[in-house]
């Protein structure tokens, strides 16, 4: 790398900003100090290459950001610095000419370096020690050549200033649009891919990529959680490492599960027991799986657990309430279950037949013990095992035969789920 060339004037500084350009300036300039700009700046447009390795130079030395592209990509980088002088150079002979095309390489070197990570604050500094350089090297020029002219040089300084000042806000201006654009890319991929994980629609060389790109581990414990509507208001624990997506009124969310405990399932299960939902929500919660791979069936294990959701709202963890979500998934045959065992009881008053629907529900609930049972319905006892018989001698079923009670319980499943 060149070292840098020292001036007789001193070391490269920054100017401050002046006022916005005005396209035009120049004609209120004196005829002669146009003059010797012109000259001066012919001088430097045959010595740009020297310019070039000077600049590239002092951006190694006083700016870090640059210094690693230097090192690794020294053409391109030189090539990028020879292009913005020449421009900024022939800018001075030709304003009006040569403007837009300065433009277009101002932006196209921002958006460049914004791809590549470059701070702003970095690229506007490389900007404005270009144009010191610049504005040095006329210096140099003029008072080598001839000193009284420097009076008439002082005359530009805020035109050629003002130029600076002007690309360093189009590069700022294309900078912060190039960073809006990969911000929206990378949102947008994000959302692809999760989407694509969880309708099974990535492919397995994919995954890796995903994992990549998500922050997610591919071989990780999962689990989904579905939300009935867009708008749950759904929050997890602090520190839960998840991915978000909405499809056809539905919300899912993507949890990783911390398995350096050995039981994710326990996790989960502490998971859905700390859920905070607004008020009359729904969220199914499916049981953990193992790797992105696995994600799909992880979101149709949730989408079960939604459907098996009270319609008043709450949580279902599905590996709780497997028999509710064997109910849902063949909704066809619930209801024709339902209508097979319960069918007998439609015949009844619809009080009297809800009085022995609830008898049996709570009885159920307290694992069989008419004791309990009554307590909770405010009752006898012998007034609950009445309305127990009764169900038996209607439905044809026996509350102490194994089989006949898990066809009640399933048919009061589906009708408490599919209504009815």
């Amino acid at each position: 790398m060149p070292h840098v060339l020292r001036s007789r004037v001193g070391p490269l500084h920054e100017v401050p900003a002046l006022a916005p350009f005005v396209p035009g300036s120049r004609s209120l300039l004196d005829a002669e100090a146009v003059a010797v700009l012109h000259r001066a700046a012919r001088v430097l447009l045959r010595d740009l290459a020297t310019m070039t390795d000077r600049l590239v130079a002092e951006l190694h030395e006083q700016e870090p950001a640059y210094r690693a592209d230097i090192e690794a990509h020294p053409t391109e980088v030189w090539q990028e610095v020879h292009r913005s002088l020449r421009c900024s150079v022939t800018s001075l002979l030709q304003p009006g000419q040569t403007r837009d095309a300065a433009h277009r390489t101002s932006v196209q070197i921002a958006a460049v370096r914004a791809e590549r990570g470059l701070p702003l604050d970095a690229l506007l500094h490389a900007f404005r020690l270009g144009g010191a350089l610049v504005w040095q090297g006329l210096v140099e020029e003029v008072s080598r050549g001839n000193p009284d002219d420097m009076g008439l040089l002082i005359h530009v300084a805020t035109d050629v200033w003002n130029f600076v000042d002007e690309h360093c806000g189009v590069v700022a201006e294309a900078y912060r649009r190039t960073e809006r654009r990969m911000a929206w890319q990378h949102e947008n991929r994000l959302r692809l891919l999760t989407a694509g994980l969880l309708d099974g629609s990535a492919r397995l060389t994919d995954l890796p990529t995903a994992a990549d790109v998500l922050g997610m581990p591919e071989d990780g414990w999962y689990a989904v959680i579905a939300l009935a509507g867009e708008e749950s208001g759904l929050t997890l624990p602090t520190g839960t490492r998840m991915l978000r997506h909405s499809a056809s009124g539905t919300q899912y969310v993507l949890v990783l599960l911390d398995d350096t405990e050995g039981d994710p399932a326990a996790e989960l299960s502490g998971l859905a027991a700390g859920l905070a939902l607004r008020s009359g929500a729904r969220a199914g919660v499916g049981s953990p799986v193992t790797g992105l791979a696995a994600v799909p069936h992880a979101r149709r294990l949730a989408d079960t657990a939604l459907r098996a959701c009270p319609r008043g709202g709450g949580t279902v963890l599905l590996d709780e309430r497997l028999p509710d979500a064997l109910v849902v998934s063949s909704p066809e045959l619930a209801e024709a279950l339902a209508e097979r065992v319960l069918g007998p009881l439609h015949s009844l008053d619809p009080a009297d037949r809800d009085l022995l629907l609830d008898t049996l529900v709570v009885w159920l609930e307290s694992d069989g013990s008419a004791q309990r049972a009554g307590a909770r319905l405010y009752c006898h006892r012998n007034t609950v095992l009445n309305r127990l018989r009764r169900v038996e001698q209607l439905t044809g079923r026996s509350l102490t035969r194994v089989g006949d009670l898990v066809e009640i319980s399933l048919a009061l499943g589906a009708r408490r789920l599919l209504g009815g």
